[in-house]
């Protein structure tokens, strides 16, 4: 029945529409309760002991003022930072890692412009450094341990490169001498060892820790189908916090933050659109974790804290964690996770509530670019795939359809039979499809099931970087942008640049995919004559080009992917309604739906008694 089939088709369509925009505005992701933190503690030999560690906040900050340590910081040594993927600096102050830009990533597609910033130090605009050091516990002075302010000695290593590690010393002058040895892989990892020497006559109990600081929150338009913020996991419970919510947390002597407890397994970091800096502590080991936000100073902090240990006379303890800064590269994260033991650190990705979908798609998309070599051929190549995946459930649906309208002929004669009586009629019309193993629901699954899908590959192509800046051809330079071109300069014919994307022109700015897509729309409708009831002939004839409108703005792969998979749908549905002796008359459909319809004509006696009746004298 052409009308059942129509209005199951346009409910999908409104419902498709509909769940887009929701997820689009509102995607907030869920917050898992984190349980208190306890207190956990070891001797000089690794052993349980009783001792409680000092709270979170005792932890030291870089509390000498901002001005006073960018001076200071002028004025300490500095260790060059080159490998093949990084460059950039540390200073003697601290020990701190703070300059670093990525090598294999540019701020825009031009591939003269600058590469990616990460790490800047104190005194610039957006200050985002990694600090080590150790806290005091017991008896133990503040002063007697090194913090950020720490200028220390070099004691080899003019510049750290993958083969060449950076080792410095710092002499407390009361008997406690402090070595730190930094070191760094061919991507991301860097591996921080810090130890200290007891040479005085009485133990000293101290902790080692580890900070991430960050001035601001990061430039760029924050959205919620991507988390950017804190990223923390404590034993296999992962939490996330975004910048705009940090403000909100829980008070925290002096600042709002949050507080994790890990008992051997985790890490804590700053995640942002593609980069992140993470805290590593050695996996295995317990850790205090805190991210905090201070807003006098507007400043967000993580802090990684391992346990109160005990040095005795004459023994040297040592400590060693690990700070991941780098791109959130999938092949390469997967690696630390799998190779290095990282635990669970696949999921700094945010692969969202579908993240069942989000990760297998991925990792097929991921394979079929090693495979093909060109991220837009890989997303034409995925959709195959996932329609032939889909395709036996699909098939069913499409010949329930089929079948309908082999039906047609006894709905008419069930319409004639019982006339005005809708409820006989449905009666009757249940009992048909009955009879015949048709599902008038069916026509719905085609596109219901292409939902979860399409947001999980809208997730994969918005959050990971091997989308970022990807080609594909001609004027499709970066699939995870909209597409450049723009109808109003006829694609780039006329001497005029398109649209800013924040001026108001933009929205009518379509590009050439964005038109495809609303052509592939409309042809996908030609399959069936037009529905004879008005409404539903209105909602069909606006749909294509609402979508078209609506998905212009999305990312170019996205919009690949949506025509891509229309025209599968188009050719599966004409084959399965040819197989089934139902041939599609698309021209026809086409040419009816451009003809304007003449008004049928009103016969002269139902005219004349159609007629106002003269008033009686």
């Amino acid at each position: 029945m052409d009308s059942d089939n129509n209005k199951n088709l346009i409910l999908a369509i409104v419902l498709s529409g509909l769940v887009m925009l929701v997820w689009l505005t509102f995607f907030p992701p869920a917050t898992p309760t984190v349980p208190e933190p306890g207190t956990v503690a070891t001797d000089a030999s690794g052993a349980p002991i009783a001792v409680t560690p000092p709270p979170a906040a005792e932890v030291p900050a870089a509390a000498a003022p901002a001005s006073e340590t960018a001076e200071a910081l002028k004025n300490a040594p500095r260790v060059t930072i080159d490998t093949a993927r990084l460059q950039g600096a540390l200073s003697l102050l601290g020990g701190r890692i703070d300059t670093l830009a990525l090598k294999d990533y540019r701020e825009t597609l031009d591939p003269e412009s600058p590469p990616v910033t990460l790490l800047s130090p104190v005194g610039t605009e957006h200050a985002y450094y990694a600090v080590y050091g150790w806290g005091p516990a017991g008896d133990l002075p503040a002063d007697a341990v090194p913090d950020a302010t720490t200028l220390y000695t070099l004691e080899s290593g003019d510049t750290l490169t993958e083969t060449t590690p950076v080792r410095m010393k710092w002499d407390n002058g009361q008997g406690l001498i402090f070595h730190r040895t930094i070191s760094v892989d061919d991507n991301f990892m860097f591996t921080v060892e810090q130890s200290v020497e007891n040479t005085g006559t009485t133990p000293v109990r101290l902790f080692p820790y580890a900070q991430v600081f960050r001035k601001g929150k990061p430039e760029g338009r924050a959205v919620y189908v991507r988390h950017e913020g804190v990223i923390s996991l404590a034993d296999g419970k992962l939490d996330e916090i975004k910048y705009a919510k940090m403000p909100k947390e829980d008070p925290l002597e002096g600042a709002v933050g949050k507080k994790y407890e890990a008992t051997e397994n985790g890490w804590i970091g700053f995640t942002d659109a593609y980069w992140m800096t993470t805290l590593i502590p050695n996996m295995g080991q317990a850790f205090t974790s805190v991210a905090k936000y201070t807003p006098a100073a507007d400043t967000y902090q993580v802090d990684a804290r391992m346990p109160v240990t005990e040095v005795a006379p004459g023994a040297t303890v040592s400590s060693t964690s690990r700070l991941f800064a780098g791109a959130k590269e999938w092949d390469t994260i997967r690696n630390y996770q799998n190779k290095d033991g990282v635990y669970h650190f696949i999921d700094s990705i945010d692969w969202g509530w579908f993240f069942f979908l989000t990760k297998p798609i991925f990792f097929v998309l991921h394979w079929l670019h090693g495979f093909i070599g060109n991220m837009g051929w890989s997303i034409i190549a995925l959709t195959v795939v996932l329609k032939a995946l889909v395709l036996p459930l699909a098939y069913k649906s499409y010949v329930s359809m089929a079948r309908m309208k082999e039906l047609q002929p006894q709905m008419e004669e069930l319409k004639k039979k019982f006339g005005d009586d809708r409820a006989a009629l449905q009666q009757g019309t249940m009992k048909l499809y009955r009879d015949n193993k048709v599902n008038p629901a069916a026509g719905c699954l085609p596109i219901l099931i292409q939902i979860p899908i399409f947001f999980s590959l809208y997730k994969v192509i918005f959050v990971t970087i091997e989308l970022r800046h990807a080609p594909w051809i001609g004027w499709i330079r970066d699939l995870s942008a909209p597409d450049p071109s723009s109808i109003l300069n006829l694609f780039g014919l006329l001497p005029y640049a398109a649209p800013d994307p924040g001026s108001m022109l933009h929205i009518i700015s379509l590009g050439i995919l964005p038109i495809f897509l609303g052509i592939s729309m409309w042809l996908q409708q030609k399959l069936n004559p037009a529905p004879t009831d008005p409404t539903q002939q209105m909602i069909f004839a606006w749909m294509p080009w609402v979508f078209m409108f609506m998905l212009g703005s999305f990312a170019s792969g996205l919009v690949l992917y949506w025509i891509t998979n229309n025209t599968i749908t188009f050719v599966q549905q004409y084959l399965i309604m040819r197989s089934h002796g139902h041939k599609p008359d698309v021209f026809g459909n086409i040419k009816a739906s451009l003809t304007r319809k003449k008004p049928v004509p009103v016969p002269e006696k139902a005219a004349n008694s159609a007629k106002k009746p003269s008033r009686k004298k």
